[in-house]
């Protein structure tokens, strides 16, 4: 069995592997702040090219969202997360670990993520200090526009 692009020869998934992202995929990018992982921007980056800021007419496959704790309404942050996202898309959801300043209770995310039309389908270690929650839309939902 032999390796993808993304994957070690001992088997072990790159970051942009787990995060989904391909090779010409447009990945916009939310919250940048000099917290960021640097690490995962590099490897996503790597994969896909620059990422796209907020403002872009674009549509994109995916949504990388960096949120803390007193970045605002994340129920409000996922609607705008959604404007430019493809059908298919998928918004990863970036907070900080638990014990490290400007974590967010899953709960927070709990609770705004289905009221944006969102569903949570797994998590994965986004680095150091990061999770990362992966979201698509719910069959059936409309973006809340």
């Amino acid at each position: 069995m032999s390796a993808t692009a993304g994957q070690a020869a001992d088997g072990v998934r790159s970051l942009a592997d787990r995060f989904g992202i391909e090779p010409g995929m447009v990945v916009m990018e939310m919250g940048y702040d000099d917290d960021v992982d640097q690490d995962l921007r590099d490897a996503l980056t790597d994969r896909c090219g620059e990422l796209v800021d907020e403002d872009t007419d674009e549509v994109v496959d995916a949504v990388l969202v960096w949120y803390r704790d007193g970045d605002g309404d994340l129920f409000e942050l996922l609607v705008d997360a959604l404007g430019p996202l493809a059908d298919n898309g998928v918004v990863w959801l970036l907070t900080p670990k638990a014990g490290r300043e400007g974590h967010v209770e899953p709960s927070e995310i709990s609770e705004s993520a289905p009221t944006a039309g969102l569903q949570q389908t797994s998590t994965v270690n986004a680095g150091r200090d990061w999770s990362g929650a992966r979201l698509v839309l719910r069959r059936g939902a409309k973006a809340k526009k």
